[in-house]
């Protein structure tokens, strides 16, 4: 341990710090949680004299605000957003090891190597003379980010705002202004039950089920096709649930399946279903009933890439442009309630929740030197 740089050192005690999300009914309550990390990462900046909150999400669970303030007048603020809560695993997995350059443990890649990226470089700036004058830095290490977002979605609604936020998350270094969006669809279809010796005095409901299937698999894609974002590319459909009937000799009078549908700037739940219904009357299929499965809305991330602050964080990462990807971040909530915001972080997303999850520790360094270059160099 005493060979650790302070940054990997950092990685290291918050891999140690088990943040399993509660709300994803781990088996073991002492390792849920993410007030342990919220409290490390507190007495580090209380002990450099950094301003301290803590904002009420959930039952025991709170958003971890610290303000860098700036000697002069705010002008500006910028916000660092990592989450804090991890993914279920068990025990061993919070025994941190480091093989070949890289840091191995549950939270490794997401997101505690954001944390330690974005929290290092922010604690250093603390200890800088020469800081920026007009621009406030907010380090918010949030809550909830694996189930319902309620940190972000919180923090979207309650403030504070910023000029530019920037959520950690394992992108390669990459720096991503557009992210899709994520409808939980489910669709049902109704029939009337009989004895399966008598089929011909019920309706099949899974039968009914079976031409909108078809056409989810082979129409609606291509018809999908024809939408094109230039970072997102286009939306797509996934059927990952069906059920119907209760036993083989009896005529199923209800199915259901649900569709995980990712969506592009422009498209909406009430888009999208009426893009559906018109598919299914076109194919002169019976249209199912709809119905939301998700209570919160998971709209796209669109962040203009030519504003200056992005401009300017595109520099510091030594980026020409910015990227999209597929999967949905707290980037979005934040956006939604007013201000624009970035995805960034050390890490490859297919590490994310893996088994043997790992980041590489020359990656976080340099998500750290990118972040202060980025924070230093503000007005």
């Amino acid at each position: 341990m005493s060979r650790l740089s302070s940054l990997n050192r950092l990685l290291w005690d918050l891999v140690e710090l088990p943040s399993i999300n509660p709300s994803l009914e781990y088996k073991d309550a002492s390792l849920t949680g993410e007030e342990k990390v919220a409290i490390y990462l507190e007495d580090l900046a209380k002990a450099s004299g950094i301003e301290s909150k803590r904002m009420k999400v959930l039952p025991g669970r709170q958003n971890l605000i610290l303000r860098l303030k700036p000697s002069g007048k705010i002008k500006s603020r910028i916000m660092l957003t990592p989450h804090m809560d991890v993914v279920p695993a068990e025990p061993d997995a919070f025994t941190p090891k480091i093989k070949n350059g890289c840091l191995f443990g549950r939270g490794a890649c997401d997101t505690k190597g954001s944390i330690a990226s974005f929290f290092h470089a922010f604690l250093r700036l603390s200890k800088e003379t020469n800081r920026p004058k007009n621009t406030e830095i907010i380090f918010v290490g949030l809550v909830d980010e694996e189930f319902g977002q309620a940190g972000s979605r919180l923090l979207a609604q309650k403030g504070p705002k910023a000029d530019l936020a920037i959520a950690g998350e394992p992108t390669n270094l990459n720096v991503v202004s557009a992210h899709k969006g994520n409808l939980w669809i489910r669709l049902s279809t109704t029939g009337k039950a009989a004895h399966g010796s008598t089929p011909q005095h019920g309706t099949n409901a899974i039968t009914r089920m079976s031409p909108i299937l078809e056409a989810l698999t082979n129409d609606y894609p291509k018809l999908l096709s024809e939408k094109v974002h230039p970072l997102l590319g286009s939306p797509t459909i996934s059927i990952g649930t069906i059920r119907g009937g209760s036993q083989p000799n009896v005529v199923p009078d209800s199915c259901e399946i649900d569709i995980d549908r990712r969506t592009i700037p422009g498209e909406t739940g009430e888009s999208v279903e009426k893009e559906m219904r018109n598919l299914f009357r076109k194919l002169k299929i019976k249209s199912p009933e709809f119905s939301a499965t998700r209570s919160v809305p998971c709209p796209p991330l669109d962040t203009d890439p030519s504003l200056p602050l992005v401009q300017s964080f595109l520099k510091a990462s030594n980026r020409r442009t910015t990227i999209g990807v597929p999967y949905f971040t707290d980037a979005s909530p934040i956006s939604m309630g007013g201000t624009p915001a970035l995805v960034y972080g050390p890490g490859n997303i297919a590490q994310a929740h893996a088994k043997n999850e790992w980041v590489s520790l020359k990656e976080v360094e340099s998500a750290e030197q990118a972040i202060f270059r980025f924070i230093s160099n503000l007005e």
